[in-house]
């Protein structure tokens, strides 16, 4: 499996499959935010996650796969810390606002910036039809957190500082594709990077969410806690692992715009399952957002 991925990198096979694998990431991606977002405190998912993603991956990382070279040390060190930045960013945004009010911001800053890092560490290059089907998609994604804060009416006392929050979260976005793009690009074997970063992301924030559990008054039962850390951690696994494997196989940049159709997915998760308000002018502007990463991938 691994010498066969490796042997497709670049080519017109690797290509396809990146994409099927951003698409599938974007999909998994808008699950596990509605995960996180969903029934119970945001860090108390989010810890529940990362130890059950922790828990599954320590025996591949330590007995399956062939362990880091050292020069990688200092990159799963640098990974951890812009993670555990983008964590604590994530929970703050969702504990101050409405899924559907942070996760397009947080989706459509990281893009942009994510295309520029490209360019800069990778030398990717969009042309001007690549370009304007970025500047659509991030057109449809902030048009449609602006609708949110002009017309949603929960949780308004929060709003400027959840957007702020979801701003700060989206940046961190872009740093963490982009690094982690150099990451799993740095290791021979893709596989190494992905059971291992895993097993060391997933290590502090189990720890801040039982110390979160302790001092809450009423704390939620840890058995359906825990079952949704093991979906999730499952999720978190299809999701993150697919995009950084995309980034291995293609471009970083097109890899990321063509995940940021989790927008599309959040906006009718938000809508079908946590009962948020979707009307026709949020469907437009979805639809623009689909439309601008359909420029992209066919603009190159």
């Amino acid at each position: 499996m691994t010498e066969w991925l490796l042997s497709i990198e670049g080519t017109e096979t690797g290509h396809n499959l990146a994409l099927v694998l951003a698409l599938m990431a974007a999909f998994l991606h808008a699950v596990f935010g509605a995960l996180q977002k969903g029934r119970h405190d945001p860090w108390m998912t989010r810890g529940a996650i990362d130890g059950c993603y922790c828990l599954m991956a320590a025996p591949f990382a330590l007995f399956v796969v062939p362990w880091p070279e050292p020069h990688m040390w200092p990159i799963f060190a640098g990974a951890w810390v812009i993670h555990c930045l983008y964590k604590f960013l994530q929970a703050a945004a969702y504990t101050k606002g409405a899924y559907t009010v942070v996760y397009p911001v947080v989706r459509g800053t990281g893009p942009l910036f994510t295309v520029i890092g490209a360019y800069f560490i990778f030398g990717e290059a969009f042309n001007v039809t690549q370009w304007l089907g970025v500047l659509v998609l991030v057109g449809g994604i902030f048009g449609l957190a602006i609708y949110n804060l002009l017309y949603l009416e929960t949780a308004r006392e929060t709003l400027k500082l959840a957007l702020g929050l979801a701003v700060l979260t989206g940046l961190l976005v872009a740093l963490y594709t982009t690094y982690d793009a150099y990451g799993i690009r740095a290791t021979a074997n893709p596989f190494t990077f992905l059971a291992w970063f895993f097993m060391i992301d997933g290590f502090l924030f189990p720890i801040l969410a039982y110390r979160r559990w302790q001092r809450m008054d009423n704390p939620p039962d840890l058995g359906p806690l825990m079952q949704r850390g093991v979906f999730g951690g499952i999720v978190a696994f299809l999701s993150f692992g697919s995009i950084m494997m995309a980034t291995r196989l293609d471009k970083v940049g097109e890899a990321a715009i063509l995940r940021e159709t989790s927008t599309v997915f959040a906006a009718l998760i938000g809508w079908l399952i946590l009962k948020e308000t979707v009307g026709p002018r949020r469907v437009a502007l979805m639809a623009l957002i689909a439309l601008g990463a359909v420029i992209v991938e066919f603009g190159g």
